[in-house]
């Protein structure tokens, strides 16, 4: 009833909220992305997006249809892996951003390992901007981390969200003092673009804590030290969003590859991108 093909663009469609960019990921015409998407919906009898010439959104069905469609499609790749009888082996250092250290992430690794037992798998969590200085030197494989900013088209795009401001619930940020952050240390992206914001804004700020795990960043948010910029979508529970400051734009994840390309690395990307819904939610 529901073609594989036209479920993978409806996933990808998802995952970018953006009939181009899901284009551009997926290969294909947008008109073709479009096409697949009208498709689906006739066959579910459903409206599946809300779009406007500027936003896209998954409607109630379409949020539904998303672990349906997950299942097909991991269906059908490993009836792919059995009768291929493909397997593979050996040594897959992998990078993922702090920011997906409370997300769902581990079930795709441990549904990677399982398929392909022989690979050695490396993980690495580290901050974006540290990700991208050891792929850089060659020290990784493959890397999920956020993109440097406006411009920067490296790697495939897994998912954009806008960044907000957030802290404990009931915090209020006095006009009037320095904006108290909670940051990670440099090279950390979400540091760099905070500062950014608030310095072009004219806005004094303050360090009021610094960390380099995700943990303790959000242990002193959730004792009311200050303000964080995170992820819209990847909000830990027992913080909110803060209103009242600049706004901080959106950003990009993104997977990159070393000069090093193996199948298992490519196998990896294809886990990840799969699953790249399951990425934008926590717990």
């Amino acid at each position: 009833m529901y073609d594989p093909v036209q479920l993978r663009t409806f996933l990808t469609v998802a995952q970018t909220l953006s009939f181009t960019q899901a284009a551009g990921r997926l290969g294909v015409r947008q008109s073709t992305v479009s096409q697949h998407v009208r498709r689906l919906e006739e066959a579910t009898g459903r409206l599946l997006f809300v779009r406007d010439t500027h936003s896209v959104e998954l409607t109630e069905d379409g949020e539904a249809l998303l672990g349906f469609a997950r299942t097909i499609l991991e269906a059908h790749e490993r009836a792919a892996a059995f009768f291929t009888g493909t397997r593979l082996r050996g040594r897959l250092r992998f990078g993922a951003s702090e920011d997906f250290v409370l997300t769902r992430l581990p079930e795709i690794l441990e549904g990677f390992r399982q398929e392909h037992p022989e690979v050695d798998l490396e993980l690495s969590v580290e901050l974006s901007g540290t990700l991208h200085e050891r792929l850089d030197a060659g020290r990784l494989d493959l890397v999920l981390a956020k993109r440097r900013g406006p411009g920067d088209e490296r790697g495939r795009l897994v998912w954009r969200d806008r960044m907000v401001w957030i802290g404990a619930e009931g915090l209020r940020v006095d006009p009037e003092r320095p904006v108290p952050l909670i940051v990670f240390p440099p090279p950390g992206i979400t540091r760099a673009r905070a500062l950014e914001v608030l310095e072009r804004e004219g806005r004094p700020w303050r360090i009021a804590c610094t960390s380099g795990s995700l943990s303790g960043l959000i242990a002193a948010a959730r004792a009311g030290l200050g303000v964080m910029a995170h992820t819209r979508g990847l909000i830990p529970p027992g913080l909110v969003r803060v209103g009242g400051l600049p706004d901080l734009g959106s950003v990009e994840f993104a997977l990159l590859r070393g000069p090093r390309v193996s199948a298992a690395a490519e196998a990896l990307a294809s886990a990840v991108l799969s699953g790249a819904d399951r990425l934008s939610r926590t717990g």
